[in-house]
């Protein structure tokens, strides 16, 4: 006789898909043991992005950085660290982006003669294939020692700045940013973002030996496209040094000197700079430069043939200093775009600039806001856009120009953008290949 014998096991839930296979159990113990011996690139690519999955994100720098490339765990790295994360800014990449951060986060809490320097020094080996661009805007004084011994209450008083200097040096990037090969851009502001009570006018000292260090370390670095130092009290004498620095840099096109303290001498010397190097664009907004400052960068422009952008924005150019501009853009053949914002301009730029429009044909943006060209200066910058066919852009907002003569030349310059942009539709540019 046959029968059917019943297997009732004890557990009505137990099946054979339950039981991890032996593969799963492998990659569990190399996640676990992933610290002392990570073997990522013995895997194939479907076990690593299992075992990337789960590693933790707070496994020491030291293992991760050259061994884990993808790109999910360093997203998973950033966005528990940091809660706006746009990867646009960094390439779109999260590695880049998780390593130009931890770099800026050190450096702008780096204390001297406190902060161990080798926190940094440590990190060049792991970020160094990552790091192209770092944005630093604050640099902490060393601790000071002597809490004020002397009774004079100088705190807030400028001459504090100078009875201090001694104490302010702050750190020295030379060492990190001229073993970063990939460094393309670096924004350094120097001064303290929350001081709170403690204010002092020394917390925003860019010293002197801060500024030959820092000259120093940017001229060695031979990749270095854009430069910006901004809000530090840069004077005469440091941007000098600075110029003279990066006067036969290889490959710098953009300098951003905006919210310091430049005038003329200082202007002098990046007038010289403009003439012989290959800086695209120069940024001075928000400086002190009078006319004798705008002539020295009239000269440099007239003899350069790579600057395509000049920001004069918010200084004293006055109308010596706009005139010469002007004249020297009746030669320079490559500037595309300027701005004397602000710089008290009246009719006699215009008029320069009226033969400017009519003969120049590079320009394509200028802007003459908060100055007073007045009812002529209006009249006269008409004149000379009669058969300008590349400027864009005019910007005449508070400049004093007349409402009917401001409306025929906002006319003239939509008829060029939209002549532009149907010239680009037609004529798309192509990159060589």
């Amino acid at each position: 006789s046959f029968y059917t014998r019943r297997c009732i096991t004890e557990d009505l839930s137990w099946s054979l898909v339950t039981v991890p296979p032996l593969t799963e159990l492998c990659l569990q113990q190399i996640v676990h043991n992933f610290e002392k011996n990570p073997i990522l690139n013995h895997l194939l690519p479907e076990h690593q992005k299992k075992v990337v999955d789960r590693l933790s994100t707070s496994l020491p720098l030291t293992v991760t950085a050259n061994i884990v490339s993808h790109e999910d765990y360093w997203k998973r790295c950033c966005m528990e660290r940091w809660q706006v994360c746009d990867v646009s800014n960094y390439g779109s990449s999260w590695k880049r982006m998780f390593f130009e951060r931890h770099v800026e986060n050190i450096l702008k809490f780096f204390i001297p003669n406190s902060t161990d320097p080798k926190q940094v020094l440590e990190l060049i080996p792991l970020c160094k294939g990552y790091v192209r661009k770092l944005e630093i805007d604050q640099f902490l004084p060393p601790l000071r020692v002597d809490q004020k011994e002397e009774s004079h209450d100088l705190s807030d008083t400028e001459d504090d700045a100078e009875l201090s200097e001694v104490y302010m040096h702050h750190y020295n990037l030379k060492d990190l940013i001229t073993a970063l090969p990939h460094l393309q851009e670096l924004h350094l502001t120097y001064g303290v973002k929350s001081c709170g009570m403690n204010f002092e006018w020394s917390l925003f000292n860019f010293t002197e030996l801060d500024c030959s260090n820092l000259a120093a370390a940017v001229k060695m670095c031979r990749n270095l496209k854009v430069f910006k130092l901004t809000r530090s009290k840069v004077d005469d004498d440091k941007i000098k040094l600075l110029a003279r620095n990066l006067q036969h840099h290889p490959c710098l096109l953009e300098l951003d000197l905006s919210h310091n303290l430049i005038r003329d001498h200082g202007a002098q010397a990046l007038g010289k700079l403009i003439s012989h190097s290959k800086l695209e664009t120069l940024d001075l907004c928000n400086n002190q430069i009078c006319h004798l400052g705008a002539q020295a960068l009239a000269q440099g422009l007239a003899e350069s043939s790579t600057l395509t952008s000049l920001n004069l924005r918010l200084n004293f150019v006055e109308d010596k200093g706009g005139e010469a501009i002007g004249r020297a853009l009746l030669t320079n053949a490559s500037l595309k775009s300027l701005h004397l914002g602000s710089n008290n301009l009246s009719e006699p730029t215009a008029a320069v600039f009226s033969q400017v429009l009519a003969q120049n044909a590079t320009l394509t943006s200028i802007s003459f806001s908060c100055n007073h060209l007045g009812l002529g200066g209006g009249k006269q910058l008409l004149e000379g856009l009669a058969n300008n066919k590349t400027l864009t852009e005019l910007d005449l907002r508070h400049a004093e120009v007349e409402q009917e003569t401001d409306f025929l030349i906002h006319e003239i310059v939509w008829a060029n953008r939209e002549a532009a942009r149907l010239g680009s539709l037609q004529h798309p540019t192509t990159e060589p290949l």
